[in-house]
């Protein structure tokens, strides 16, 4: 658990009721933390856990609340188990190769025809390995089709397979009233009533559903303009563009921004969208540990001392590539220190806040909020619709001169057709209801409930023994599996109860890492979570 050295507790410690208390020494790093039923600065208490607490004394100033993040280290036994169990699953995935091998058993795999095989191969059996002898048996915990508002409930279409998930079909009945704990809908404007389908109706009716060309040829409407503009507002930027697909906001848009002899410095643990970008933009890339400053500094020294390799040249732009939220881990990045670090080093941020956004902070601004920094000092604000707003796309905000170089050299703004109206009228009512302005406290409200509902379900499963990891505020909330076959089990089981959960696993988590990922909704009531544990 990672703590910011602050030891009196602010305004909205005491509003919000968080009670905890930290004793270390200045600059040190240690590995127990003692919990108390009442916050007070010299009150030691009972051990409860053994986590790892990071005190960053030099950054104690720039944190108004505690800082309080849980990774607890997997237990050894569980870890051997663990390994024992993707063994024994790897020996039997062998024989079941060999056995397709001889035709003694059928193999539903894609592979090269006979007069191909002097080819290139076209299908890796080694790469699939995985995905046809581990990944098929468990392959009924995903793709489960919905048929209905995918909001604080749902309606499943139940689907049934006859040879071991290679193939499913579906049985015609339907398995109503799941509670949802996979989707994103963090806010609840996941809905076919209300304000926001009733605005989403009516601009379909005007403008239709589809624009058909490009924002720089004839698909850029007056709905996006109002929208990006509301978008600037809100995040209180100068100006603001948006993007139809939130993963491409990403990808297309880094190389943009930086390309050879530029150099990107990236959380270990950043989205596979930021991963492809970097990647795609040619720039060298180095990683840190995740949300790890000291790791950070230390490659920003390097650069800054070293330069380019080879040549030694300085580098022509250092970038710093973090996210808000991680979306598996339930982490919020340190970003009061990162900030620091860029400016110190003077390198550009660019921040995802593709989980944060509307998901953080005491106005549902995102994680620039919920520190209450100051926006001008991120470079590159970037952020999705398809969460926290209920819609689809994303968004690159910051200073006019960064969206005007975008409009012009981003692939997105360029080749990408325009947002569909009906998505944009959903993204400017929620985005209004969030800022109050459509005359209601619904918004607000709305923030108010989903950060007491994260708090509220947390707080359960830590009671009931389950090891989660995060952020204590965060409504990403990983609870750790361990086992391979507790993968499938868990998803099946909570089913069976009306309980419609994410599972991860290998290679999404590290082996041993496997966890059940709760999304905590402010549509949620008590009785759902309460039913939930």
């Amino acid at each position: 658990m990672t703590e910011s050295p602050t030891t009196k507790p602010s305004s909205w410690e005491v509003c919000h009721g968080v009670k905890n208390g930290l004793t270390a020494d200045r600059g040190c790093l240690v590995k127990s933390l003692h919990r108390c039923n009442e916050w007070h600065p010299n009150n030691r208490c009972h051990l409860a856990e053994q986590e790892e607490v990071n005190v960053a004394s030099q950054y104690g100033t720039l944190y108004n609340r505690p800082f309080v993040e849980s990774f607890e280290e997997t237990p050894m036994l569980v870890a051997v188990l663990t390994y024992m169990g993707y063994g024994i699953l790897t020996i039997f995935g062998y024989l079941r190769d060999f056995l397709r091998h001889w035709k003694i058993e059928k193999c539903h795999i894609a592979r090269e025809k006979e007069e191909q095989k002097d080819f290139v191969p076209l299908y890796q059996d080694f790469e699939n390995f995985y995905t046809r002898n581990l990944y098929m048996r468990i392959r009924d915990s995903w793709n489960r089709p919905i048929c209905s508002v995918p909001g604080a409930k749902m309606d499943l279409l139940e689907q049934a397979s006859h040879d071991f998930n290679w193939t499913f079909e579906y049985t015609g009945r339907i398995v109503q009233d799941v509670i949802n704990l996979g989707s994103y809908n963090y806010l609840g404007f996941a809905e076919n009533t209300g304000p926001c389908a009733d605005s989403a109706a009516e601009v379909t009716m005007k403008y239709g559903v589809g624009v058909a060309s490009t924002r720089q040829e004839i698909g850029n409407l007056e709905k996006h303009e109002e929208m990006e503009k509301l978008v600037a507002r809100f995040l209180g930027v100068e100006s603001a563009m948006a993007f139809g697909m939130g993963f491409a906001t990403n990808s297309m848009n880094i190389p943009a921004l930086v390309g050879k002899g530029c150099l990107i410095l990236s959380d270990e643990l950043n989205h596979t969208s930021l991963v492809l970008g970097a990647r795609l933009s040619g720039s060298t890339i180095r990683v840190f540990k995740h949300n790890n400053m000291q790791s950070l500094e230390k490659l920003l020294r390097d650069a800054i001392v070293h330069g380019q390799p080879r040549t030694h040249r300085p580098w022509k732009k250092i970038l710093i590539v973090v996210e808000g939220i991680y979306s598996m881990e339930g982490s919020i990045v340190r970003l009061p220190e990162v900030i620091a670090l860029k400016k110190r080093y003077r390198a550009y941020l660019y921040l995802d806040e593709a989980h944060s956004i509307g998901a953080l902070g005491p106005r549902g601004r995102g994680v620039v909020d919920y520190f209450g920094v100051d926006s001008h000092d991120v470079d590159v604000m970037m952020g999705t619709f398809t969460k926290s707003f209920g819609a689809a796309g994303g968004y690159i905000a910051g200073k006019q001169e960064l969206i005007e170089y975008l409009r012009s050299h981003s692939h997105s703004a360029v080749y990408a057709t325009s947002m569909s109206p009906p998505v944009v009228e959903q993204i400017i009512t929620s985005m209004k209801c969030i800022m109050g302005e459509d005359g209601t406290t619904i918004g607000c409200e709305r923030v108010r409930q989903l950060a007491e509902n994260t708090v509220y379900f947390r707080k359960r499963l830590r009671k009931m023994g389950f090891i989660i990891y995060g952020n204590k505020d965060s409504p990403v909330i990983p609870m750790m599996l361990y086992m391979p076959a507790k993968i499938g089990a868990f998803g099946r089981e909570m089913l069976k109860r009306n309980i419609g959960v994410v599972v991860v696993g290998f290679p999404a988590t590290p082996i041993i890492e496997s966890r059940a990922r709760f999304c905590i909704s402010a549509a949620h009531t008590k009785d759902m979570l309460d039913r939930m544990v």
